[in-house]
């Protein structure tokens, strides 16, 4: 009999938390009109034979709020620090001067605005599938469980508790979307 089973709650959190930690990360890249630094961080650049990130190859910087600016430290990564941010989607044109690279921010219009929110959606998405999937291993342990002996009453309890868990954190991911998009709708 399986009535000493216990499901790692703390564990199953810990992971979801880190869908969380990520969906801010991957918001935090949105720009909303100001500069900052953070929007570089998901930005990879093919450096040294492997995928190197942005910060680890130049000092970013970010003079005024419409100005980001990278200081590449090898001048033969500059061209491949240029790509990577042309190929990232963040609707940025970097300006070469030597092994400076700047990044002018323009003000969004109401359709980049509305570009931004669905991004915003599917990354928002991309943590809700995250979580679900979190909860279908859960899911699975306490299947397991049961097919070892563990009884009705105890499953359903379980499952009870997984699920409490797992609304809790689509709810996190629907609150933290809702100000990001508030935020990039701001004029």
């Amino acid at each position: 009999m399986s009535d000493d089973f216990m499901l790692d709650t703390d564990d199953i959190e810990r992971r979801m938390e880190g869908a969380i930690a990520a969906l801010r990360t991957e918001f935090a890249s949105l720009r909303t009109g100001r500069a900052s630094a953070s929007m570089l961080e998901p930005v990879m650049v093919e450096a040294y034979g492997q995928k190197t990130p942005i910060n680890q190859v130049g000092t970013v910087n970010v003079p005024e709020p419409r100005m980001v600016t990278i200081n590449v430290w090898d001048k033969g990564l500059v061209g491949k620090v240029e790509k990577a941010i042309r190929e990232s989607g963040l609707g940025i044109n970097p300006q070469l001067n030597g092994t400076i690279i700047m990044l002018p921010i323009p003000e969004l219009n109401e359709e980049r605005r509305a570009q931004l929110s669905k991004v915003a959606g599917q990354y928002a998405e991309h943590a809700r599938v995250s979580i679900r999937n979190i909860r279908r291993d859960g899911m699975d342990k306490i299947k397991k469980a049961k097919a070892d002996g563990m009884s009705e009453d105890d499953q359903k309890i379980w499952e009870g508790e997984m699920q409490e868990i797992t609304n809790r954190f689509i709810k996190a991911v629907d609150d933290q979307l809702e100000t990001k998009q508030a935020e990039i709708m701001q004029v």
